[in-house]
């Protein structure tokens, strides 16, 4: 079959032929037709991810949207290696399928779910946000900053503060508040602080993080006691590490959450999956996308897109 293929870490995977899976029990294969080449995909090939097995000859890709051996439309999570999604055929695991809903076409469904999914369980399964709080996003212009903004919504938040770098963008998504992250964002967040956040959802961490941080826990420390602030660490696109003070733990109340692979149970994400599909028409759920064949991937790799790109892996026979 043609897939995508890894044959060293660092480097973009090229096009060429891959054998096909064989299922084992308790495993499906699934004939792919669109697979999202999301942020995680890029750092697990260039073996910067904390998942990476640090081996190459595989094929990438977490996800997809497929049909099953029966014929239904399915969503598929982590696919056993080294089957990853980009190729014709991937093997899945039964239990990290999720029907897709027939008001949905193979390219919303896979936009939606990968852009979404991660707030989603940030939201649902570790923050549990509750109706009529705020929620702050920061790295609200990527794919998944802006899908967030759609699901804080969904769960009930008041209001929404969008916290982004690509001014563009930033511009044009439905929050409350928008704060580019130039000169006059460390006063503009602070103000926002001060008005109350209870749930920051971050995609960025590094340099934006400690602005966010900085400003969320600078001249605390109330002897009544500072309100709960539930910081969930989602992506580390600005930089993998930053310097925290002890005392501002100590004297606010903010809690450091993190949400992914290991923090949240496979099969909870899963479950996310399922719920976020499921509710994706009904709540008009937005995702832009753009697709290309999966001959192209060497190329899409580095191509900078201006949303969630999707690989057609059946557009070349």
């Amino acid at each position: 079959m043609k897939a995508a293929i890894v044959t060293t870490l660092g480097h973009p995977p090229s096009y060429g032929d891959f054998r096909e899976p064989e299922p084992g029990d308790g495993e499906t294969v699934v004939t792919v037709h669109v697979a999202p080449l999301s942020p995680i995909v890029k750092r697990l090939v260039e073996g910067r991810h904390y998942a990476t097995e640090g081996r190459a000859g595989f094929i990438p890709g977490v996800d997809g949207v497929g049909t099953d051996p029966a014929g239904r439309r399915v969503y598929f999570l982590f696919p056993r290696a080294p089957f990853g999604s980009m190729a014709q055929k991937a093997l899945a695991t039964a239990g990290a399928i999720a029907p897709v809903p027939d008001e949905l076409s193979d390219e919303q469904a896979a936009a939606i779910a990968t852009s979404g999914l991660a707030s989603w369980i940030a939201l649902s399964r570790r923050a549990h946000l509750q109706k009529g709080e705020t929620v702050l996003v920061n790295g609200a212009t990527g794919a998944a900053g802006a899908m967030a903004i759609q699901t804080a919504r969904h769960f009930g938040a008041a209001r929404v503060v969008a916290v982004g770098r690509d001014e563009g963008k930033l511009r044009q998504l439905d929050a409350d508040v928008k704060i580019g992250l130039d000169d006059a964002a460390d006063g503009a967040l602070r103000h926002e602080f001060n008005l109350g956040v209870h749930v920051v959802l971050d995609f960025l961490w590094g340099e934006p993080a400690i602005r966010v941080l900085r400003a969320a826990t600078t001249g605390r420390g109330s002897r009544a006691g500072e309100p709960r602030l539930r910081y969930v660490q989602l992506g580390t696109v600005a930089g993998d590490e930053i310097p925290l003070r002890g005392d501002a733990l100590r004297s606010t109340g903010l809690e450091l959450i993190g949400s992914g692979i290991g923090s949240v149970p496979v099969q909870e994400l899963v479950s996310g999956a399922r719920e976020l599909l499921a509710a994706a028409a009904a709540a008009r759920f937005v995702a832009p996308f753009e697709s290309r064949p999966l001959s192209a991937v060497t190329e899409a790799w580095s191509e900078a897109a201006r949303a969630r790109l999707l690989l057609r892996p059946h557009d070349d026979g």
